[in-house]
């Protein structure tokens, strides 16, 4: 089962973070997960949330500040270029576009690794978006797509087969045996969120559940 670590390692370390990044990695996982968004200067940042929210209590609305601007306020706010640097292709980045970004400053990173001997495999591409998606398979064709859902398995398998995606993830609150099984068997890989329970895990591994997104890593290293 492919263990993903949520926001590098949220449940263990400040999410989004590149403190967070080792630690997923320092817990064995075999790819780390974060969220992307854009600046008003086109850096991209990982960050969840439209807003920034720095310790004074203030929010901060990402698109309308520079990066220099934001770093003040979180000081550990980290590029998608450190992430990047930080992973040195150790596993698989997987990131999500949030819906409501500009694809062109995330495109452009991401090409500028490959041509500098990054792989197409040494990413994946995740959204909720359909527009998000279909920009990224477009720009992007050789990486590996994955369709975010929250709670429509019809609409996620759809997607998938119309962008050629290799991955679906599904929030874990609807996932059911006979969907793992139907969907895995259609030929798509299935991951699940957010999953802290180990035992959980196994029981829909049984009918075919690829990986799990979570916010523990460590609950699911192999024993030695």
């Amino acid at each position: 089962m492919i263990i993903i670590g949520h926001r590098g390692a949220r449940g263990l370390a400040p999410e989004n973070t590149l403190l967070g990044i080792k630690k997923g990695l320092e817990h064995g996982v075999d790819e780390i997960e974060c969220d992307l968004r854009v600046t008003k200067d086109h850096v991209v940042i990982l960050h969840h949330n439209k807003y920034l929210r720095d310790p004074s209590g203030r929010h901060l609305r990402i698109s309308e500040h520079t990066y220099k601007e934001l770093v003040e306020h979180k000081p550990d706010l980290a590029t998608f270029e450190q992430a990047i640097d930080t992973l040195n292709r150790r596993r698989p980045l997987y990131v999500e576009v949030k819906s409501d970004e500009p694809t062109g400053p995330i495109i452009k990173v991401i090409r500028h690794y490959l041509d500098d001997g990054w792989q197409p495999y040494d990413f994946r591409l995740a959204s909720f978006s359909l527009k998000i998606l279909t920009a990224l398979r477009k720009a992007l064709p050789t990486l590996p797509l994955v369709v975010n859902e929250s709670w429509s398995g019809v609409r996620a398998s759809h997607r998938a087969r119309k962008l050629r995606a290799t991955r679906i993830s599904m929030n874990a609150r609807w996932l059911w045996s006979g969907y793992v099984w139907a969907t895995t068997r259609g030929g798509h890989e299935l991951v699940a969120f957010t999953v802290n329970n180990p035992n959980k895990a196994l029981t829909w591994q049984r009918y075919g559940l690829s990986g799990v997104v979570t916010d523990y890593p460590d609950r699911f290293q192999k024993k030695s």
